[in-house]
């Protein structure tokens, strides 16, 4: 009888020891939920927004970076050059507006109104020397021919119409620039101001900034090459917030709610647990459904749970695997 009695015993154990494992397998002794996972990777695939050959590359593989820094340049002597001769066309357009709007100087008046004094003297001279010719031609002395006549007349018409020109002259300069003159000059300084920022904003696409706070992963090209937006320079990996990825299964998934405090565990620091919160559950299983499924294949789906860790001390590596311990015991 204790031959029969012993086996028995045993599988009765053994089978009370697998019952208690299958309940409690991701249970502490506080109603703790133990998920395996790793530190998520997220990397962004930096580029120059614009196109040429590689100066400089200012940080290598494993450097943290700040938001803003410069950390590549592109050689932009030619536009450099260009920038300088558009400063200069930019600064006499803008000398020209300015001198439209100021109008004539009145020094520039009063050299055209003595322009205007010399002209009228000069008319006043041919008509009298026209005027003598022909009281002379009426004489019949025969001391002037008619040859003579013509020529003074012909000197007096053109000393009125130099009058009648520097008459208009004075006229223009005493009422100033025309308004559309002066909207002419505005909008070519515009156009050269326009030009200018262009250059400008080509000569920034030359600097590669680190767009967040982030750590180099890649450096994929060196100083000397020839790149196009599309040619990957760096590759960033965020750390900043770091995201643990786990999976739970579906019966576990009724006990993690978004907001739950969780503790982070390493094989490096298993007594130095760092803090976060559940902050996304996914609603889809992790592996596509069958149609048809028996419970047992309905328990065996996976659930992607992301928690946010605070890692002030940069403790966590990307890709490092952790535990995640939950405290389902008591509400977040």
């Amino acid at each position: 009888m204790k031959k029969v009695l012993a086996p028995l015993l045993l599988i009765a154990v053994v089978a009370a020891g697998g019952w208690y494992w299958w309940s409690h397998r991701n249970m502490g002794d506080s109603g703790e939920l133990a998920l395996h996972g790793n530190v998520d990777i997220r990397q962004i695939s930096l580029a120059f927004d614009g196109t040429g050959r590689i100066s400089e590359l200012r940080v290598e593989e494993g450097d943290s970076v700040k938001a803003g820094q410069v950390i590549g340049l592109l050689d932009t002597k030619t536009l450099e050059l260009q920038a300088r001769q558009q400063e200069a066309n930019v600064e006499a357009q803008r000398q020209t507006l300015l001198r439209l709007h100021n109008g004539p100087r009145p020094e520039e008046i009063a050299q055209v109104r003595a322009q205007l004094a010399s002209a009228e003297a000069s008319a006043t001279r041919a008509d009298l020397d026209l005027s003598r010719a022909t009281e002379l031609k009426a004489s019949a002395s025969g001391a002037i021919t008619q040859q003579t006549i013509d020529q003074r007349r012909a000197d007096a018409g053109t000393a009125r119409a130099k009058v009648n020109e520097l008459r208009a002259a004075v006229q223009l300069a005493e009422a100033g620039t025309r308004v559309e003159e002066i909207a002419g000059a505005q909008a070519q300084l515009k156009a050269a101001e326009a030009s200018l920022a262009l250059l400008q904003h080509q000569i920034d696409l030359g600097q590669l900034r680190a767009p967040v706070d982030a750590v180099v992963r890649s450096r994929l090209r060196e100083p000397g090459d020839m790149v196009t937006s599309a040619t990957a320079i760096f590759a960033l990996a965020l750390t900043e917030p770091k995201w643990i990825r786990v999976y739970a299964s579906e019966p576990d998934l009724g006990r993690i709610r978004p907001g739950m405090t969780a503790q982070i565990f390493t094989d490096s620091h298993p007594d130095q647990p760092l803090v976060g919160k559940v902050g996304y559950i996914s609603s889809v299983a992790e592996f596509t459904p069958k149609s048809v499924q028996t419970e047992e294949l309905r328990t065996s789906l996976v659930y992607e749970v992301r928690v946010i860790v605070e890692d002030a001390g940069d403790a966590l590596r990307l890709g490092q695997p952790v535990t995640v311990r939950l405290s389902t015991g008591t509400p977040p």
